[in-house]
């Protein structure tokens, strides 16, 4: 089944490479990047070489992301599914970045895909079906020494989804998580720095041992050849692939020996909210609804609930 896609980030690896696999299954793509004009303007002739169409969005602008996704719906005569795939990265002492670095680091990670998701839920919610993507990372589940701004950010974009996922399911969207790995990507050289230094000499030798860190996690992630980046393009489209009410909450995609950990608590974590949402009669909410009218009935009963938490 065709779709219409939009598929925010697309300048980066993992949405040039999920913006190609979807128009090779046939879907109509679109793909949002800043500054198509100016210095990505390359990335954007790229894909739109290979079919893609491009809007212009800056994920951290309110007004660049109503507009920019007006702009898809009307470019592919709606939207079926969006992936979020926009995001930059943090590594360093957590005590040196500012507040100022974590709300430029959640602006992009976290409320920008909550401004994408606003955009488009009107429209999903009108069609009573669709799929939201969210592009995470094994480090929004557990945390690494140094990664901890940026592990924050997924964490929180984990709750995000999450809560989609429970308060869309009635309307027939579908809310998902992608949880990539460690791949070798540009994704490293544009990591945000911390914002004080100076906050390193309460540390003494400690910020070499970061440095050594990084190093070498980058050199184990850059010799494992099947840490593929085009695996995590393949996995979104597996996923949208799949029949609404049959795709899997999160998806794991890594090979450096991570994966199979997360993969175990995952299915704990989802057997966890089963059994709470059960002990509250709620437990429909985390299945998807693929009938093309909303039970009134089911809404009603659910705002009804007295629950003690």
């Amino acid at each position: 089944m065709s779709n219409k896609i939009l598929v925010t980030g697309a300048n980066g690896e993992f949405g040039k490479l999920t913006v190609k696999k979807l128009l090779s299954d046939g879907h109509t793509v679109v793909g949002s990047i800043r500054d198509p004009e100016g210095r990505n303007k390359s990335s954007a002739n790229e894909l739109q070489v290979a079919g893609a169409h491009i809007v212009e969005i800056d994920v951290t602008d309110n007004n660049s992301v109503m507009q920019g996704v007006k702009s898809a719906t009307e470019i592919a005569g709606g939207i079926d599914v969006v992936v979020n795939n926009a995001g930059v990265g943090a590594f360093g002492i957590q005590e040196t970045f500012t507040d100022k670095d974590w709300q430029k680091l959640f602006d992009v990670n976290v409320f920008g895909v909550q401004r994408v998701n606003r955009a488009i839920l009107p429209h999903l919610r009108e069609n009573k079906t669709g799929l939201l993507i969210h592009v995470s990372s094994l480090i929004g589940r557990m945390v690494l020494p140094f990664w901890g701004v940026y592990s924050a950010s997924k964490w929180a974009l984990e709750a995000l989804a999450e809560t989609y996922r429970i308060e869309l399911s009635k309307y027939g969207i579908d809310s998902c998580i992608i949880e990539p790995g460690a791949y070798p990507t540009a994704f490293f050289e544009g990591l945000m720095e911390p914002g004080d230094f100076s906050r390193k000499l309460g540390y003494g030798g400690f910020d070499q041992v970061a440095n050594e860190f990084f190093t070498d996690f980058g050199a184990a992630v850059d010799s494992n050849k099947e840490q593929n980046s085009q695996n995590v393009a393949d996995a979104i489209s597996i996923l949208i692939n799949r029949p609404a009410g049959q795709r899997k909450f999160r998806t794991v995609i890594d090979k450096m020996g991570m994966g199979e950990h997360i993969e175990k608590y995952n299915d704990q974590h989802e057997q966890l909210s089963s059994n709470i949402f059960n002990t509250f009669g709620i437990e429909n909410m985390l299945k998807l609804s693929i009938q093309k009218d909303v039970e009134v009935p089911y809404v009603e009963k659910v705002a009804s609930k007295k629950l003690s938490l």
